[in-house]
């Protein structure tokens, strides 16, 4: 039995609103479940219920372990070739699709059909106890009295990604009336830290769905049709029809081992198979041997994840479309025949469309009876679009699937995009150690892979583990965050590497996670967001 509850997540707001639930006898489900509800309002770019997501779920007391995926579809009347001769580039971290007038990522041609919803009712209905209205009254009076506009908030929107051929969020928040409304000032200078956010219409739409106890009004009944109204006029292709047909699904997690510990996270279309796979290859270097952060290990960790990249964009895709052979992928020899190859000095070669942005956000929690939650949901990029009065923003998931058909990631209807999340749990023998994931699109799978590497191989405490100084390798260049050290750069770019080093001191994914050891759980934020972790006894 663990004798205090923790969560952990990247918003104060958020993670409070789950602690007092934990603190009024709601379980880790509950918990997780109040905390994203606050996250949509107060990171409303990150998730909300124009987005998606999948859960990680252990409930020892009731026997359950799974995946509970709520990932959203491209709509019905979506083509495989709908886009093919709009193809412009790709990101350079393969997260993304370049088209033509970035028409897959802002306006209504860029949404999938919202999941987020119908995943937490479901999640509440099937492992939760708490009431669906008392739920959401957080996030209600959030979006209704305001919050202050945080730093990571305010840097995320107005940081320029025009280099990578991307649209800008500011253009997001600028695209629609709500949007000019309610993230500027009425003389179009954009609100800044500190200052109080409000969205009325938001805190209307999470009170009508509260007061109606389900996620139906919103799937069936008048949001739907105010959504689907608005598609239409607005040239979108989300219909009544794909609204109505929405459903979730489960799946067992996927396993694999690190050093004796077994690992669960999300088979495809998620992406706890890569983040695997890149520790089955790390598994055959002594990494406790090499100093963290030096050149040896950077240059291990950086051919690992390239090998870990070509094999996820060769295969990843929606497995009810595209067959992703996992059980290879993941095999201990597979993982032994790339290690040798990085041990007799080859480097793998990461093919990209020669031209990001990362939006989402994660929840860890565990509580005193054992149940655990890695919750990662997202709007994937925000698409800017609002439909007037209803107050939240619609996912920008349409330009992460493949324009070119035939491929692992092509667009076909009601198919799913294949996400980054790795919501993870790491056992010693049957009890949970570690839970963790992370926000940060194609940096994921390296970053939660590299927290457990801190704590299993280098024996570091929590915050230690998600402060480390990480690199990230899912390109030709090795992106370094500013506390690799300046003589390790050196010495790579000597070697023939290019090393590419971000100005901010905590860069890539953001790691948030709990580590249960003695019976004591203890969780942790990382400081590139604001947040934190709280354990109530």
């Amino acid at each position: 039995m663990i004798r205090n509850a923790t969560i952990v997540a990247p918003q104060p707001e958020a993670v409070e609103a789950g602690a007092a639930v934990l603190e009024r006898g709601g379980n880790a489900i509950d918990a997780a479940l109040a905390c994203a509800f606050v996250q949509g309002v107060v990171d409303p770019q990150m998730s909300g219920i124009g987005g998606f997501g999948s859960m990680q779920v252990y409930m020892p007391g009731r026997g359950i372990h799974e995946i509970l995926e709520f990932y959203a579809l491209a709509p019905a009347a979506a083509t495989p070739d709908m886009w093919q001769d709009k193809l412009v580039g790709q990101s350079r971290d393969g997260f993304g699709f370049i088209l033509e007038n970035n028409m897959s990522e802002i306006g209504y041609l860029a949404c999938c059909t919202p999941a987020s919803l119908k995943g937490y009712e479901t999640a509440l209905r099937d492992y939760g106890t708490w009431d669906w209205a008392e739920l959401i009254a957080p996030a209600i009076g959030y979006a209704e009295k305001g919050f202050k506009i945080r730093p990571h908030m305010h840097w995320y929107w107005t940081k320029d990604q025009s280099g990578d051929g991307q649209v800008n969020t500011l253009a997001k928040l600028r695209y629609s009336e709500t949007g000019r409304r309610v993230y500027f000032h009425e003389d179009g200078r954009l609100r800044d830290v500190g200052e109080i956010l409000r969205n009325p219409d938001l805190g209307r739409t999470l009170r009508r769905v509260a007061e109606s106890g389900s996620s139906d009004i919103f799937y069936h009944g008048e949001i739907a049709e105010q959504i689907a109204a608005d598609f239409a006029a607005n040239g979108g292709l989300i219909g009544r029809e794909d609204l109505a047909q929405y459903g979730i699904t489960r799946a067992e997690p996927v396993w694999g081992s690190y050093r004796g510990r077994r690992i669960a996270s999300s088979p495809p279309p998620g992406s706890g198979f890569p983040m695997i796979e890149l520790l089955h290859i790390l598994e055959n270097f002594d990494i406790a041997a090499m100093k963290h952060g030096s050149t040896e290990y950077v240059r291990t960790l950086f051919e690992a994840m390239k090998r870990m990249t070509i094999d996820k964009d060769a295969h990843m895709g929606d497995p009810v479309y595209v067959e992703v052979p996992v059980e290879a992928l993941l095999s201990k020899d597979h993982a032994a025949r790339l290690a040798g190859e990085i041990k007799r000095g080859e480097r793998a070669n990461v093919e990209r469309l020669d031209l990001s942005q990362r939006d989402t956000t994660h929840i860890s929690v565990i509580d005193k009876e054992g149940n655990a939650v890695a919750l990662t949901h997202s709007l994937g990029s925000p698409s800017g679009a609002i439909t007037d009065g209803l107050g939240f923003m619609y996912n920008g998931l349409m330009g992460r699937f493949d324009p070119r058909p035939g491929k692992p990631a092509s667009i076909a209807p009601r198919k799913r995009r294949a996400s980054s999340a790795a919501p993870t749990i790491v056992f010693e023998g049957e009890e949970p150690s570690i839970v963790i994931g992370a926000p940060g699109g194609s940096y994921i799978a390296p970053t939660v892979a590299q927290g457990i590497i801190n704590m299993i191989d280098f024996d570091m405490n929590i915050h230690a583990a998600v402060s480390a100084p990480r690199i990230v390798g899912v390109s030709n260049s090795i992106d370094i965050c500013n506390r690799i050290r300046r003589s390790v750069a050196d010495e790579l770019r000597a070697e023939g590497y290019e090393v590419l080093r971000s100005p901010q001191t905590y860069a890539f994914a953001a790691l948030h996670a709990i580590r249960i050891a003695g019976g004591i759980s203890s969780g942790a934020a990382d400081p590139q967001r604001d947040g934190m972790a709280i354990s109530v006894d």
